[in-house]
């Protein structure tokens, strides 16, 4: 079928009733980028134990040498949606994923603390451009009322590289130890960005005019007060915040202390409590795309939201309760928790939809900036408390924390819960259309 070239400028992309692949591959290709960035934010569940021991860590400097990641996210979020929407896409993706995986190959051949902290924090600087580009795409390339599906099935591939961290990794590590894991790790990355410098295209061909324009736009507007239609929108941060709060599982369970608490709590072996995490990201690989397609549905965004923290905290609640569970228990409730929290891709679509799409990647940097915001404070925090509730017992030469320890520092869970609650009632309703006309 020949696609129709009467583009809507509301959504900047192929007619409905058109059927092409391109949009879909396209978009795959750069959730590659995400899915890489997510085997690097989540890792050190895998080799925590082994990078306690090899730079004599305790709870909280492993905390802040993970955060190390979340730090240079936070630091260069903020140019990287302004430069994302004034230069090309491709570009951009094709050198951020290069400093990641360099970044991941030097982390593994690091034998100082100073260095491995350096090096994790320039994967870091990679993976600020990650997501927004993901979605930059995306809203060139599919119409506005599909966005919350397609954002959801770009999670999906991030939460796909959050299991590959777990257990897979987990095996690797056993089987080949932790230095050389994580440089096949930094190779895996080389692999996707020729990937994605053969598939991926930054807008339809037929609207190249369009985006043409849309760039000088930019450039007359300016970048601070670029800047500011994203940063100055209350909306923008009530969803940043209800993301961040939402995700807090995800980093802190799936990506460093999740193992650690299982083995305590639960009497888990450190292989087992790695499938368990990995249901979180499983949970959400399935509750993502539902979610969005949901919200897609019945048309309307903050309801959904809603809905999603509530039942949040009650599975949270029941996690933060519980000892000396089964192993399916576990798998079952980890499994519900990342799928209830999916409640926050409907963020993005919430973003793209409350403001003009001349400034998408823009307005998107600051849902994406709470969100790593949210690993960058907490996990250093989790690690804090835990080492101010431990309570002195020392086993082969390093701290060993008790249940109490980690549920004293679960309890920044329910609490971030009930505050995303309260920012998802503030939510203005968008009803799945651009409420910002151009």
């Amino acid at each position: 079928m020949k696609l129709s070239t009467d583009i809507t400028l509301e959504s900047g992309l192929i007619p409905k009733a058109s059927f092409n692949y391109l949009p879909w591959l396209v978009c795959f290709a750069s959730s590659l980028f995400f899915f890489y960035e997510f085997i690097q934010m989540n890792m050190f569940n895998a080799i925590n134990t082994q990078l306690m021991q090899e730079y004599h860590l305790t709870a909280g400097a492993l905390g802040k040498m993970s955060a190390c990641y979340f730090y240079a996210n936070v630091l260069f979020l903020l140019p990287a949606g302004s430069i994302l929407d004034r230069f090309s896409t491709k570009k951009v993706v094709l050198i951020a994923l290069t400093i990641c995986a360099t970044g991941t190959f030097l982390f593994a051949c690091a034998h100082s603390l100073l260095l491995a902290s350096i090096f994790r924090f320039l994967t870091g600087i990679g993976s600020a451009f990650c997501f927004l580009s993901c979605i930059r795409l995306a809203s060139r390339w599919f119409p506005a009322e599909r966005m919350a599906l397609v954002s959801g099935l770009i999670v999906t591939m991030a939460m796909i590289g959050g299991m590959i961290a777990q257990a897979p990794l987990t095996l690797l590590v056993n089987t080949i130890g932790w230095r050389s894991a994580v440089e096949c790790d930094a190779l895996l990355g080389l692999f996707i960005a020729l990937f994605i410098f053969a598939v991926v295209q930054d807008y339809p061909k037929n609207v190249a005019t369009t985006y043409q324009q849309e760039r000088l736009e930019l450039q007359q507007f300016g970048f601070w007060r670029g800047l500011r239609q994203g940063f100055l929108s209350l909306q923008n941060w009530l969803c940043g915040i209800y993301t961040s709060l939402l995700n807090l599982p995800l980093f802190l369970l799936g990506g460093l202390w999740g193992s650690m608490f299982l083995a305590t709590a639960h009497h888990l072996s450190h292989t087992k409590a790695t499938y368990v995490t990995s249901m979180v990201f499983l949970g959400t690989i399935i509750g993502s795309p539902m979610m969005g397609w949901l919200s897609d549905k019945v048309g309307k965004r903050k309801l959904p939201m809603i809905i999603g923290a509530i039942f949040s905290f009650i599975v949270v609640m029941i996690i933060l309760l519980s000892i000396n569970l089964s192993f399916w228990t576990l798998i079952l409730l980890f499994f519900l928790l990342g799928f209830v929290t999916s409640t926050q891709v409907i963020s993005y679509p919430t973003v793209t939809e409350s403001n003009k799409r001349l400034f998408t990647a823009t307005c998107v940097s600051v849902v994406s900036l709470c969100a790593i915001s949210g690993g960058a404070i907490f996990e250093p925090f989790f690690g804090w408390l835990m080492d101010y509730h431990w309570n002195g017992v020392m086993v082969d030469g390093l701290r060993h924390y008790s249940v109490n320890d980690f549920q004293f520092a679960l309890r920044l869970f329910p609490i971030g819960v009930l505050i995303a609650l309260g920012a998802s009632f503030l939510v203005k309703e968008t009803h799945c259309k651009p409420s910002y006309q151009e």
